[in-house]
């Protein structure tokens, strides 16, 4: 589950009803699988992420909890069994929990295929990490995720060093890679039909939402999609395909580039014609 504090909570309900698919449950909270719900808005003034929920069973919660210093919350504020609070080494306020609520099938008239979420969660989240090597510890020994590989290139005269972690089958759950001007840069959704991709790229078109990175593939997670901006400035990608990791038959690489084809900039691949 994922919180957002937006300042223009009528905007991100037509954003995420009518351009991502997904299903209200409330005005405030949305889901996009069988879960109660995934997603949840504040109004204020950050349009940020407000929180990052990391499911997990009743054992592997106490395991964790022996390792970190958290807070007993209140589970009925989430729809959950046990919910316990704590800050990562970037200060982004996290909530390890068991027992979430759930609401039966999940269907969207908007994404009639549907989502890759349920057992793999709501989808994967790239956060700022201004010590990288903290995050790597505290993300790695404390909560238990694992690294699924690694991206050193550069782009446009700018260095890009991510690290990408599964906590399940998804390729990642969570990326960083230093500093970010927010908590986050953006979180992705990946839908169960290429065709599902194509659909919401032209939403967007039709939307005025803005096209951040054109379609494309990336090496790693093989994932298909785009990114475009949301109503709080932070990105989306909207996704299908992406790669599955399978911890028995799985080795760590570094690739030199974010993606194998696409997710290009439109101002850089359609600069506006010089009228002559």
């Amino acid at each position: 589950m994922l919180g957002f504090e937006v300042s223009d909570p009528a905007a991100w309900r037509r954003f995420l009803g009518d351009v991502l698919g997904l299903v209200e449950v409330d005005g405030n909270r949305w889901r996009n699988d069988r879960h109660a719900w995934r997603i949840q808005l504040t109004e204020g003034p950050a349009d940020d992420l407000a929180f990052v929920g990391w499911e997990f069973s009743d054992g592997e919660l106490d395991a964790v909890l022996e390792r970190v210093d958290a807070i007993e919350a209140d589970p009925s504020e989430r729809d959950v069994g046990r919910r316990y609070t704590l800050r990562d080494p970037a200060g982004i306020p996290l909530e390890l929990y068991s027992g979430p609520k759930l609401a039966g099938e999940f269907a969207s008239e908007v994404v009639p295929w549907g989502f890759v979420a349920d057992e793999q969660g709501l989808g994967h989240v790239v956060i700022t990490a201004p010590d990288k090597a903290e995050s790597f510890r505290f993300y790695t020994e404390l909560l238990g995720a694992k690294l699924s590989d690694h991206i050193v290139t550069e782009i446009y005269g700018h260095k890009v060093d991510l690290s990408f972690f599964h906590v399940n089958a998804r390729h990642h759950s969570v990326a960083f890679g230093g500093p970010q001007r927010k908590r986050l840069h953006h979180v992705m959704f990946e839908a169960r039909s290429m065709d599902d991709v194509g659909l919401c790229y032209d939403r967007c078109i039709r939307s005025g939402v803005r096209i951040m990175q054109t379609l494309g593939r990336h090496p790693n997670d093989r994932m298909f999609s785009f990114y475009a901006m949301t109503p709080s400035r932070f990105q989306f990608e909207f996704g299908w395909g992406g790669r599955e990791v399978d911890d028995d038959d799985w080795s760590v690489e570094t690739y030199d580039c974010v993606s194998e084809w696409g997710h290009h900039a439109p101002q850089i691949a359609f600069p506006p014609r010089t009228k002559k």
